[in-house]
């Protein structure tokens, strides 16, 4: 007779082991190697951002000079104090607070793709995709404020002002952390999934506002970079060099915590089906 004892379900385990996973100490390394690269090229070899330094003029557009004709810096008052835009050593920070920038859009652009994706079809996979992105994402929100108050301190003489891409890129900071506040806060693992993804994406919302506003609001201080003539061909090298190594360590981080996570995961499906055995 046919053995009719019932045999137990079949259990999906996540993976692991995946080819970007062994690239990805790879990946760091090289990221690391092109930072530290752009470091040097930052400080030897790079002008500081055009722009930067601006003069007094009078009402023909003729630059006010001194009586012994050097050029009198523009004066703007910024948080309550006159400070003027000269050309300084803090101006380099610039070459690692975009990069920094830029890839913490891109990590919240990942994290609301994942986000729609989990929405859409409910697999815990997405949700875990979403959740390390977030938690990338957040690692390069704080370099970013941390860069920029710094770059504040010593370009306008001030900690913080309410300038409209600080104001926005605050909110958009707040917004992520809330997002692992509210993924603490909740006992169900699928409504905490479910409502962290929709924060998820409002916060992916924030970022074209962050990126966009020096150009939606002229009269921001904030200087517009990505323009025609914005950068000289030695700004543009040295920008790329560090965005692509602060891409490839992006990367890096990702990998290694999606294989920690999901290893994780694993673990705990293969105790589950041997308990349930």
């Amino acid at each position: 007779m046919p053995d009719t004892k019932r045999q137990p379900k079949q259990r999906s385990l996540p993976e692991a082991g995946q080819m970007a996973d062994r690239v990805a100490p790879f990946a760091l390394i090289v990221g690391i190697v092109l930072t530290t690269v752009g470091f040097f090229l930052a400080f030897f070899y790079a002008a500081p951002v055009n722009g930067a330094e601006v003069y007094a003029r009078d009402a023909a557009g003729n630059i006010l000079r001194d009586s012994a004709g050097n050029a009198l810096p523009a004066l703007e008052e910024i948080g309550g104090q006159l400070v003027s835009n000269v050309l300084l050593i803090s101006q380099k920070i610039f070459y690692f607070h975009m990069p920094v920038a830029l890839v913490s859009f891109l990590a919240l652009a990942v994290a609301a793709f994942y986000c729609v994706r989990f929405l859409m079809t409910k697999q815990q996979r997405y949700d875990t995709c979403a959740r390390i992105s977030m938690e990338i994402a957040l690692v390069f929100v704080i370099c970013t404020m941390i860069t920029g108050e710094m770059w504040t301190r010593f370009e306008w003489g001030v900690w913080w002002t309410w300038e409209p891409r600080l104001t926005t890129y605050l909110i958009l900071m707040l917004v992520v952390i809330a997002y692992f506040v509210l993924r603490n806060a909740l006992d169900d693992p699928e409504r905490c999934a479910t409502y962290a993804a929709v924060v998820g994406i409002i916060a992916f919302v924030d970022v074209p506002i962050c990126f966009m506003i020096t150009r939606l609001v002229p009269s921001s201080v904030h200087p517009v970079v990505l323009r025609e003539g914005g950068m000289s061909a030695d700004m543009g090298i040295t920008l790329v060099l560090v965005l692509i190594g602060m891409l490839c360590v992006a990367f890096a981080l990702y990998r290694m915590r999606f294989r920690q996570v999901r290893m994780q995961e694993r673990v705990e499906a293969l105790k589950a089906a041997l308990d349930e055995e």
